[in-house]
């Protein structure tokens, strides 16, 4: 579900213990998100700010994120203006979607200033503004609205800040029994009356700014009417009436009044029916206005993973309850805007693979058919002999010699194919040849297919790759086809990117407390066993199977952080849905890269093989950070 007016209070109720507190440094990992590191109030922490187009979020987050080099304009300018200030406030905006956050600090020449961040999460029109509070100027947006865009407002530097537009709804945390049920009366009656009397189109005769005037005095008011009737559609009613207002807590509003005994049936005044869909929608607003807030994720009815900020009777088994609403959204969204990125990302690189794959796999196909035909080298050669032997006894225009065997014990008689243009002679140097040429292909085609099973492993191992990979893998694995003379260099001359020393690498801790290392591409791996490791570590792969070089970072370490290491190995692998995937372990010193083998490509021996099946939930809660 998207995020709604209700989580979004949960979220600003959760951070009000953060006021006061003193923003550190501010990153900007990617195009849509920001991070901040609080300092002071609140025990500090890291503030997510996401203009995401598809999961618009801000809570406090513990994932770790790698930063580009170098940071992006927008990122620069917050820190110019942000970084070292102090949260005053964090408020929404009534019951809306918009959260401001006001940060006061002083300027270069020490003067105190204030400015406000402006949080809208509004799906795709999300946007992070930064403004005088003062004046209401636009400083910057992390996304720029520009009027070819938008005709109703700008959102460019130096423009002033202009509200989203108006829903003109009612704010459901304030209105009272008496005023529910007659807005409720009044919106049933409108609807009524729009159906009897359906509206004629009129002519437009008067224009301009005369025009415009009487447009803003008609312009709909917060009443609840002008939407479907509350008896046939109340939960769509509910969402048209009240700002904040998500289908989903509509709809659970609709299941409590349901359970009540009231149904979609026509409204009738006299009846109980307002009185149970007040009952119904009171009870699921009275822990929002006690600030009372249990976070939940579920399934809804078609099993299709939702969350909300207080418990819902519509969800089904397998509810989790969170201690904070940042916690939950968290564990909801968690790298879903990543993984959407990534795809986007590795799109051409998955379709390239693929293509190289299959390419390779027909190429298998011809040589082992070239190989079923070089196995009968022998049996040309032979006839060959056979022919040079009986030369008397043939004539040019034979379409066949039926010829002794002599290399046969039983010395049968064998029919030689002939062509009839070509003298005896000639037919036995034909076999001949076709015996040396496919003798010497023998040794060509074996190399052939031994290479050609070595590129589609590659292939396989680089779609496995990219299944696991982030954004800063992808780069990795994208420079890696590029040095292999796969990929053409797009890279501008004379704008080389600067290679890491060093790549950033996945570290998880067991349960016993020791380091646990995990190679996600081919660099990554080949840094990891042949760079990082010590001889005594211990090196996990899964046996004959794609996947990740994995090495736990102690001579000294129980079964329990043995077995935590295989289920990396297996997790990280093509084998990742699979039970009791088998995994190789043995000692560094044991696993080498043979010469001119492909990257991430090693041998090994003294193993001993695990069996694991993978566990997701066991995996996520293993604690792990990025290192470079």
């Amino acid at each position: 579900m998207a995020l709604d007016g209700i989580v979004t209070q949960a979220i600003v109720h959760e951070l009000q213990p953060f006021i006061g507190a003193r923003v550190g440094k501010i990153y900007q990992p990617s195009t849509h998100d920001l991070i901040f590191t609080l300092r002071g109030a609140g025990g500090g922490g890291k503030l997510m700010l996401s203009a995401n187009p598809t999961y618009p979020r801000l809570h406090l987050t513990e994932r770790s994120s790698i930063n580009p080099a170098e940071a992006p304009m927008f990122c620069m300018l917050m820190r110019k203006h942000c970084e070292g200030g102090t949260i005053e406030s964090i408020t929404q905006v009534g019951l809306e979607r918009i959260i401001h956050i006001t940060i006061r600090t002083r300027d270069e020449l020490g003067d105190v200033s204030a400015k406000k961040i402006i949080i809208e999460l509004m799906g795709r029109h999300s946007n992070i503004i930064l403004t005088e509070l003062s004046t209401g100027t636009i400083i910057d947006g992390i996304h720029h609205v520009t009027p070819s865009i938008s005709s109703y407002r700008v959102v460019m530097p130096g423009a002033a800040y202009t509200q989203p537009p108006q829903q003109h709804k009612l704010n459901p945390l304030e209105i009272s029994k008496a005023g529910f049920t007659a807005l409720m009366a009044a919106a049933e009656e409108a609807a009524l009356y729009a159906a009897e009397h359906p509206e004629e189109p009129e002519e437009d005769l008067i224009e301009g700014e005369i025009a415009g005037l009487l447009a803003s005095l008609e312009a709909p008011k917060a009443d609840g009417s002008g939407g479907p009737s509350p008896s046939a559609d109340p939960a769509g009613w509910l969402v048209h009436a009240f700002s904040g207002l998500s289908p989903l807590i509509a709809g659970e509003i609709v299941h409590r009044y349901k359970e009540l005994g009231g149904a979609a049936e026509e409204y009738t005044s006299g009846t109980d029916k307002p009185e149970q869909l007040w009952q119904a929608f009171d009870s699921v607003m009275e822990p929002v206005r006690k600030q009372d807030f249990s976070p939940v994720t579920g399934l809804n009815a078609k099993g299709k993973p939702i969350f909300s900020a207080t418990p819902l009777r519509v969800m089904g088994g397998n509810v989790k309850h969170y201690s904070s609403i940042s916690l939950c959204l968290e564990d909801y969204y968690g790298d879903k805007a990543e993984k959407d990125t990534v795809k986007q990302r590795v799109s051409d690189l998955i379709r390239f693979l693929s293509n190289e794959r299959a390419k390779n796999i027909k190429k298998l196909a011809n040589l082992q058919k070239d190989l079923d035909e070089a196995q009968d080298a022998d049996q040309f050669r032979i006839w060959g002999e056979l022919l040079f032997a009986s030369l008397h006894t043939l004539n040019k225009g034979d379409k066949e010699a039926r010829l002794v065997n002599y290399y046969d014990e039983d010395q049968a008689e064998i029919t030689v194919p002939l062509d009839p243009l070509l003298s005896p002679t000639d037919n036995a140097q034909r076999y001949f040849k076709k015996y040396n040429k496919y003798k010497n292909s023998l040794r060509v085609i074996g190399e052939q297919v031994q290479r050609t099973h070595e590129e589609i492993a590659y292939m396989e191992l680089l779609l496995q790759q990219l299944a696991h990979a982030s954004l800063n893998d992808i780069e990795e694995i994208r420079e890696e086809l590029v040095s292999q003379g796969y990929l053409r260099d797009r890279s501008k001359k004379g704008k080389k990117k600067k290679k890491a020393a060093r790549p950033t690498l996945q570290v998880f801790t067991s349960s016993e407390g020791v380091d646990i290392y995990v190679g996600k591409n081919n660099l990554q791996n080949e840094y990891v066993t042949n760079r990082l490791a010590s001889p005594n570590d211990t090196w996990l792969h899964t046996k004959d199977i794609p996947g990740s070089h994995v090495v736990i970072r102690s001579e000294e370490f129980g079964d329990a952080t043995l077995e935590e290491a295989a289920q990396l190995a297996a997790y990280f692998s093509q084998a990742k849905q699979s039970s009791s995937v088998p995994v190789d372990c043995t000692l560094i010193r044991y696993v080498r890269k043979p010469s001119g083998a492909k990257p991430g490509f090693v041998i090994y021996d003294h193993q001993r093989t695990l069996f694991v099946t993978p566990d997701e939930e066991r995996i996520k809660h293993l604690p792990n950070v990025l290192r470079s």
